[in-house]
């Protein structure tokens, strides 16, 4: 299981301190968690590439165990502004990206303004792009009762828990839970629910829509890998990113949701590993 230890790596934007861990040497892999997970959820891609490559796993600033202050801006701008002084700061070059829920947007909003910086992207259950198919369930969590449901009681983190096929064990369970401990350890979790811009004026839809608008200009490689029993980032958006994206390798996991690394790291590890030296 991976340790505390293995963040002791940090950048400290604006006074604020970005954690991240940093293994091994060679090729850049740089992966980005979404919402309400950590850099614990990479650690299987984390053991299997760090012998070849240099893996390097931020946690997004208000998430996992990065500082969490309760007035920076945590919207997408800000994550992949954050990101962006990361890869700088660590002179990264060549990358490869590994992206997950969130890590999707933040990680093509990053690609779209830097595409000769990245060149091969694995795209796990995902978006970059707005669309109208959130479920519910996501967007009543967006206001007052979400935050309270969400902060106070930590319903979206521990629900989450609850979302691989395969059962997750009490102590990996724990795991996903520890750096959500406290209402001002959640203030990233609630964060990312409200800047999901589903109103047309919400302030993060046009860096999305922008976002959105350069994806076919991207020339990178792409791996898409999905789990298909995914209720939120359904096959509908699996479809969305080949048309996206046409000459994609792509493979759907009917085995697998949208913890993807819970319900099928071995095989997920493997199709990477041939991504990334082919």
């Amino acid at each position: 299981m991976m340790k505390t230890g293995n963040l002791d790596n940090f950048l400290t934007i604006d006074g604020i301190k970005m954690r991240y861990i940093d293994r091994g040497q060679g090729r850049p892999v740089v992966m980005l968690h979404g919402n309400p997970t950590w850099a614990f959820f990479y650690r299987s891609l984390i053991e299997g590439l760090s012998g070849s490559n240099r893996v390097v796993v931020p946690d997004h600033i208000g998430m996992g165990l990065s500082d969490k202050p309760e007035d920076a801006a945590y919207d997408l701008a800000f994550h992949i502004k954050n990101l962006s002084r990361l890869i700088e700061h660590l002179g990264l070059k060549d990358i490869v990206l590994v992206v997950h829920d969130w890590g999707g947007a933040i990680g093509f909003g990053y690609t779209v303004e830097n595409p000769e910086n990245v060149t091969k992207i694995v795209v796990l259950n995902s978006s970059a792009f707005f669309d109208e198919k959130i479920p519910r369930r996501i967007k009543m969590c967006r206001g007052a009762l979400g935050q309270f449901l969400t902060r106070r009681l930590n319903l979206f983190a521990r629900a989450a828990t609850r979302l691989p096929v395969k059962k997750l064990p009490r102590e990996i369970a724990k795991e996903y839970l520890r750096p959500y401990d406290s209402y001002q350890n959640r203030i990233g979790i609630y964060s990312f629910l409200k800047d999901i811009p589903v109103e047309p004026a919400h302030k993060t839809r046009e860096l999305l829509d922008s976002i959105e608008s350069r994806l076919r200009l991207v020339k990178s490689d792409v791996l898409i890998l999905w789990g298909e029993k995914d209720f939120c980032f359904t096959k509908h958006f699996y479809d969305r990113w080949l048309e996206l994206f046409p000459k994609a390798k792509a493979k759907l996991y009917n085995n697998a949701g949208h913890y993807i690394l819970e319900d099928a790291p071995h095989e997920v590890l493997s199709e990477i590993k041939e991504f990334i030296t082919i």
